[in-house]
């Protein structure tokens, strides 16, 4: 309960101040988003495999986004950075969708 009313409280302070992203740090985000909705997907398959550990979730959520903006950081400064987003996109990407088939088959049975 307590993580729903963090997120409702997350969506309307969103809505209300309308943040801004400085333009230096606007190739990250879409990399930590995705980053992130990798450490939830994560965090919801263990969670329905009985092994969901709160402390093990945030330090998997905060390492995934630091180390992925981390890469693209390090791409950006040896000139590669569009090649190593796309690769964490694709790391990233087949994690999110290998934790969203093993919640499908916990969920469906199928």
């Amino acid at each position: 309960m307590i993580a729903v009313i963090g997120l409702v409280v997350g969506v309307v302070a969103g809505l209300v101040l309308q943040p801004t992203v400085p333009a230096e740090l606007q190739p990250y985000l879409p990399i930590a988003v995705v980053a992130a909705l990798d450490a939830i997907f994560g965090g919801v398959r263990a969670m329905l495999d009985g092994i969901f550990d709160d402390r093990v979730f945030l330090i998997s959520f905060l390492s995934n986004v630091i180390v992925a903006a981390l890469i693209v950081f390090l791409g950006d400064q040896l000139g590669v950075g569009t090649q190593l987003s796309t690769a964490v996109v694709v790391v990233l990407g087949i994690r999110i969708f290998s934790n969203a088939a093993s919640i499908r088959r916990h969920l469906f049975k199928a």
